[in-house]
């Protein structure tokens, strides 16, 4: 499917663009090929402003063993939550709502950089058993004829981020794909259908700080996460109503554990690291 043609518009605050994918009329424009569930290509329009979207009906969701409770456009929608809760607004703007197949997800389209020279480099593979200068290492990748490659990703302060923000939401499911570089040097993570899980499923390419120390960035902002999932909060009340009560006290638990270990998490053991395919 070609990429989808930019809308000019004026610049929309966050607060107007989660009205504008809320109230606004859905016109689907096609399918997105390659998705595991139904991703449709849409345009909103409210109020003379128009932006395109992916719509993720639920009708299209495939059932998954692991994540019995609740949709996959719900956990898409916490995780948009929670990343507007730590202030690196990681998600694009991510709404729940009625569309042309009924409920589903409903976010704003990223679209990339105006120029393939200002797509950034995130993820490589290379010859050597090291890095690199600006790369962190992932681990080595079978290429095939029976060579191996190291997989690396770049040592950027966006994904060092978005790593933080993956063992929060417990993200099992973190391709190369799902990463989009944006005009202005914005990176944002989409498809976080597979989050949330109480039981430990993180699968991400983003390995390469696994034990290191948090940043003391990191450890300010899960800091103010924890206080906003108190008992009580707006924010506690919003994820009671997208993820279970065993879900969102396992949430509670990660960041604690996260603030008490000042650490990067490492791989359990008990699940692949890795997910495949890994783009």
């Amino acid at each position: 499917m070609p990429a989808p043609e930019r809308i000019p518009s004026r610049s929309l605050t966050d607060t107007e663009l989660l009205i504008l994918l809320t109230e606004g009329a859905l016109t689907v424009l096609g399918q997105v090929g390659g998705a595991s569930n139904a991703v449709l290509h849409c345009t909103v329009a409210y109020e003379g402003e128009e932006r395109t979207c992916a719509y993720k009906p639920v009708a299209g969701e495939q059932p998954l063993w692991d994540f019995p409770d609740g949709t996959l456009a719900q956990r898409e929608v916490a995780a948009y939550e929670i990343s507007r809760a730590t202030g690196w607004d990681l998600v694009p703007p991510t709404v729940l709502r009625e569309g042309p197949y009924g409920q589903g997800m409903v976010q704003l389209w990223i679209d990339g950089p105006e120029s393939d020279a200002d797509i950034p480099e995130l993820l490589a593979l290379v010859e050597g058993e090291e890095p690199g200068d600006g790369w962190k290492a992932v681990g080595f990748a079978d290429v095939g004829e029976g060579k191996t490659a190291l997989l690396v990703h770049a040592d950027d302060r966006r994904l060092r981020r978005l790593a933080v923000l993956d063992a929060v939401i417990n993200n099992g499911d973190r391709k190369g794909g799902h990463l989009l570089p944006a005009p202005g040097g914005r990176l944002f993570g989409i498809d976080h259908g597979v989050t949330f899980n109480a039981e430990d499923k993180l699968r991400t390419l983003l390995w390469g700080w696994a034990g290191e120390p948090l940043t003391e960035e990191a450890l300010a902002v899960l800091g103010r996460l924890a206080a906003e999932l108190s008992p009580g909060t707006a924010l506690t009340t919003r994820m009671a109503e997208l993820i279970t009560p065993a879900e969102l006290e396992a949430l509670r638990e990660r960041v604690a554990g996260l603030l008490k270990s000042a650490a990067h998490p490492q791989p359990s053991g008990q699940w692949p690291p890795i997910p495949w395919p890994p783009v």
